[in-house]
Protein backbone atom coordinates (compact mmCIF):
# COMPACT_ATOMS: atom_id res chain seq x y z
CA UNK A 1 0.00 0.00 0.00
CA UNK A 2 2.45 2.38 0.67
CA UNK A 3 3.97 2.46 -2.82
CA UNK A 4 0.56 2.99 -3.78
CA UNK A 5 -0.05 5.92 -1.63
CA UNK A 6 1.69 9.11 -2.73
CA UNK A 7 2.06 11.34 0.27
CA UNK A 8 4.31 14.23 -2.35
CA UNK A 9 1.69 14.94 -4.92
CA UNK A 10 -1.31 13.43 -4.39
CA UNK A 11 -4.37 13.86 -7.27
CA UNK A 12 -7.12 14.53 -4.41
CA UNK A 13 -5.82 18.60 -3.90
CA UNK A 14 -6.40 18.90 -7.86
CA UNK A 15 -9.88 17.14 -7.48
CA UNK A 16 -10.82 19.44 -4.19
CA UNK A 17 -9.49 22.40 -6.67
CA UNK A 18 -11.56 21.81 -9.33
CA UNK A 19 -14.42 20.70 -7.47
CA UNK A 20 -14.49 23.61 -5.45
CA UNK A 21 -14.27 25.90 -8.44
CA UNK A 22 -16.80 23.93 -11.06
CA UNK A 23 -19.84 25.68 -12.65
CA UNK A 24 -21.62 22.49 -11.57
CA UNK A 25 -23.13 21.10 -7.83
CA UNK A 26 -19.97 18.15 -7.10
CA UNK A 27 -19.92 16.01 -4.17
CA UNK A 28 -17.25 14.36 -2.77
CA UNK A 29 -18.55 10.82 -1.39
CA UNK A 30 -16.61 10.16 1.61
CA UNK A 31 -14.27 7.13 1.13
CA UNK A 32 -15.37 3.23 2.29
CA UNK A 33 -13.30 1.06 4.39
CA UNK A 34 -13.02 -1.14 1.43
CA UNK A 35 -10.22 1.68 0.10
CA UNK A 36 -7.39 0.00 0.66
CA UNK A 37 -8.66 -3.00 -1.46
CA UNK A 38 -9.92 -1.11 -4.20
CA UNK A 39 -6.45 1.01 -4.69
CA UNK A 40 -4.61 -2.50 -4.79
CA UNK A 41 -6.61 -4.21 -7.22
CA UNK A 42 -6.16 -1.37 -9.79
CA UNK A 43 -2.38 -0.85 -8.81
CA UNK A 44 -2.42 2.97 -9.92
CA UNK A 45 -0.89 5.22 -6.98
CA UNK A 46 -2.97 8.52 -5.97
CA UNK A 47 -0.90 10.44 -7.45
CA UNK A 48 -3.17 9.77 -10.43
CA UNK A 49 -6.59 10.95 -10.68
CA UNK A 50 -8.30 7.64 -10.90
CA UNK A 51 -6.09 6.05 -7.75
CA UNK A 52 -7.22 9.82 -5.77
CA UNK A 53 -10.87 8.88 -6.63
CA UNK A 54 -10.44 5.17 -5.71
CA UNK A 55 -8.87 6.23 -2.26
CA UNK A 56 -9.83 9.53 -1.15
CA UNK A 57 -13.44 9.50 -2.40
CA UNK A 58 -16.65 6.70 -1.85
CA UNK A 59 -17.06 8.28 -5.80
CA UNK A 60 -18.55 11.59 -7.22
CA UNK A 61 -21.71 12.47 -7.81
CA UNK A 62 -21.53 15.69 -10.72
CA UNK A 63 -24.83 17.41 -11.82
CA UNK A 64 -27.13 16.38 -8.55
CA UNK A 65 -26.19 12.72 -9.45
CA UNK A 66 -26.70 12.59 -13.46
CA UNK A 67 -22.47 11.79 -13.87
CA UNK A 68 -21.36 9.43 -11.28
CA UNK A 69 -17.91 9.14 -11.14
CA UNK A 70 -17.10 5.50 -8.97
CA UNK A 71 -14.82 4.82 -6.24
CA UNK A 72 -14.56 2.80 -3.51
CA UNK A 73 -18.20 3.00 -2.72
CA UNK A 74 -20.91 4.70 -0.15
CA UNK A 75 -24.07 3.87 0.50
CA UNK A 76 -25.32 7.04 -2.27
CA UNK A 77 -23.00 4.89 -4.91
CA UNK A 78 -22.21 1.22 -3.55
CA UNK A 79 -20.64 0.25 -6.35
CA UNK A 80 -16.90 0.35 -6.69
CA UNK A 81 -14.24 0.76 -9.09
CA UNK A 82 -12.60 -2.75 -7.96
CA UNK A 83 -16.09 -5.39 -7.96
CA UNK A 84 -17.76 -3.15 -10.40
CA UNK A 85 -15.43 -3.95 -13.62
CA UNK A 86 -14.98 -7.82 -12.44
CA UNK A 87 -16.88 -9.54 -15.51
CA UNK A 88 -17.41 -6.66 -17.28
CA UNK A 89 -14.48 -4.84 -18.99
CA UNK A 90 -11.99 -6.77 -20.29
CA UNK A 91 -9.41 -4.17 -22.12
CA UNK A 92 -11.51 -1.25 -20.63
CA UNK A 93 -12.20 0.08 -17.17
CA UNK A 94 -15.57 1.55 -16.50
CA UNK A 95 -14.92 4.68 -14.25
CA UNK A 96 -18.60 6.48 -14.71
CA UNK A 97 -21.60 6.30 -15.95
CA UNK A 98 -24.43 8.66 -16.35
CA UNK A 99 -28.56 8.83 -15.56
CA UNK A 100 -29.55 8.20 -18.91
CA UNK A 101 -27.94 4.47 -19.00
CA UNK A 102 -24.32 5.86 -20.75
CA UNK A 103 -20.93 4.52 -19.70
CA UNK A 104 -17.47 5.95 -18.96
CA UNK A 105 -14.05 3.85 -19.75
CA UNK A 106 -10.54 4.18 -19.76
CA UNK A 107 -9.15 2.28 -23.05
CA UNK A 108 -6.61 -0.50 -22.00
CA UNK A 109 -6.50 -1.98 -25.46
CA UNK A 110 -9.86 -2.92 -26.63
CA UNK A 111 -11.52 0.18 -27.91
CA UNK A 112 -8.64 1.51 -29.69
CA UNK A 113 -5.36 1.87 -30.27
CA UNK A 114 -5.46 5.27 -28.04
CA UNK A 115 -4.53 3.60 -24.83
CA UNK A 116 -5.26 5.84 -21.58
CA UNK A 117 -7.98 7.38 -23.36
CA UNK A 118 -11.65 7.98 -22.10
CA UNK A 119 -14.32 6.03 -24.10
CA UNK A 120 -18.19 7.19 -23.90
CA UNK A 121 -20.37 3.77 -25.02
CA UNK A 122 -23.69 6.33 -26.04
CA UNK A 123 -27.37 5.05 -25.15
CA UNK A 124 -28.13 6.02 -28.34
CA UNK A 125 -26.13 4.76 -30.50
CA UNK A 126 -25.15 1.88 -27.96
CA UNK A 127 -21.17 2.97 -29.83
CA UNK A 128 -17.85 3.14 -27.90
CA UNK A 129 -17.36 7.03 -28.94
CA UNK A 130 -13.77 8.36 -28.07
CA UNK A 131 -13.41 11.70 -25.74
CA UNK A 132 -10.03 12.07 -27.04
CA UNK A 133 -8.85 13.02 -23.68
CA UNK A 134 -7.50 10.93 -20.60
CA UNK A 135 -8.64 10.42 -17.13
CA UNK A 136 -7.56 13.58 -15.43
CA UNK A 137 -8.89 16.00 -18.00
CA UNK A 138 -11.89 13.90 -18.23
CA UNK A 139 -12.44 14.71 -14.33
CA UNK A 140 -12.10 18.69 -14.72
CA UNK A 141 -14.13 18.99 -17.77
CA UNK A 142 -17.04 17.09 -16.08
CA UNK A 143 -16.80 19.57 -13.04
CA UNK A 144 -17.61 22.54 -15.91
CA UNK A 145 -20.63 23.65 -17.85
CA UNK A 146 -19.32 21.72 -20.67
CA UNK A 147 -20.95 19.09 -19.62
CA UNK A 148 -24.07 20.56 -20.00
CA UNK A 149 -23.17 21.00 -23.90
CA UNK A 150 -22.23 17.55 -23.98
CA UNK A 151 -25.84 16.43 -22.72
CA UNK A 152 -27.60 19.12 -24.74
CA UNK A 153 -29.54 16.83 -26.68
CA UNK A 154 -30.47 14.08 -23.93
CA UNK A 155 -32.28 16.30 -21.22
CA UNK A 156 -36.05 16.94 -21.02
CA UNK A 157 -38.10 19.54 -19.16
CA UNK A 158 -37.80 18.56 -15.18
CA UNK A 159 -35.07 16.28 -15.31
CA UNK A 160 -33.47 17.74 -12.74
CA UNK A 161 -36.06 16.64 -10.07
CA UNK A 162 -36.13 13.41 -11.61
CA UNK A 163 -32.23 12.95 -11.27
CA UNK A 164 -32.49 13.96 -7.79
CA UNK A 165 -34.36 11.11 -6.66
CA UNK A 166 -32.42 8.14 -8.49
CA UNK A 167 -29.81 6.65 -6.54
CA UNK A 168 -26.65 5.84 -7.85
CA UNK A 169 -26.80 2.63 -8.83
CA UNK A 170 -29.82 2.66 -10.81
CA UNK A 171 -30.76 4.78 -14.38
CA UNK A 172 -32.80 5.30 -15.82
CA UNK A 173 -34.48 2.92 -18.97
CA UNK A 174 -36.65 4.54 -21.98
CA UNK A 175 -39.02 3.24 -24.53
CA UNK A 176 -38.44 3.41 -27.14
CA UNK A 177 -35.31 2.31 -26.99
CA UNK A 178 -33.00 6.09 -27.78
CA UNK A 179 -31.01 4.21 -30.27
CA UNK A 180 -34.39 4.00 -32.19
CA UNK A 181 -35.51 6.08 -34.85
CA UNK A 182 -38.42 6.54 -32.33
CA UNK A 183 -36.84 6.91 -28.92
CA UNK A 184 -35.95 10.17 -27.30
CA UNK A 185 -35.25 11.10 -24.12
CA UNK A 186 -38.04 13.78 -23.78
CA UNK A 187 -40.99 11.50 -25.57
CA UNK A 188 -40.46 7.87 -24.54
CA UNK A 189 -41.45 6.64 -21.34
CA UNK A 190 -38.39 6.11 -18.50
CA UNK A 191 -38.51 3.86 -15.57
CA UNK A 192 -35.68 3.65 -12.90
CA UNK A 193 -33.45 0.49 -13.48
CA UNK A 194 -30.42 -0.77 -11.74
CA UNK A 195 -26.97 0.00 -13.21
CA UNK A 196 -26.05 -3.16 -13.43
CA UNK A 197 -29.34 -4.20 -15.85
CA UNK A 198 -28.80 -1.41 -18.13
CA UNK A 199 -25.27 -2.21 -18.84
CA UNK A 200 -25.90 -6.10 -19.89
CA UNK A 201 -29.28 -4.81 -22.11
CA UNK A 202 -27.09 -2.47 -23.79
CA UNK A 203 -24.13 -4.66 -23.88
CA UNK A 204 -26.49 -7.12 -25.54
CA UNK A 205 -28.03 -5.02 -27.79
CA UNK A 206 -24.47 -3.71 -29.25
CA UNK A 207 -23.56 -6.82 -30.28
CA UNK A 208 -26.74 -7.38 -32.53
CA UNK A 209 -26.58 -4.08 -34.11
Amino acid sequence: MEELLDHREPALAFIEAWASAADLAIELLPPSVDRDSVLQELQVTTRSTLGAIAYETGGILIDGGWLRMLGSGHPKLTRNLSTWNQGRSDGFLLVADDAVGGFFAINGGALGDDLGTIYYFAPDTLAWESLEVGHSAFTQWAFTSRLHDFYSGMRWDGWESDVAALHGDTCFNFYPFLFTEQGSTRTSSRKPVPVAEQYALNAARSEGI
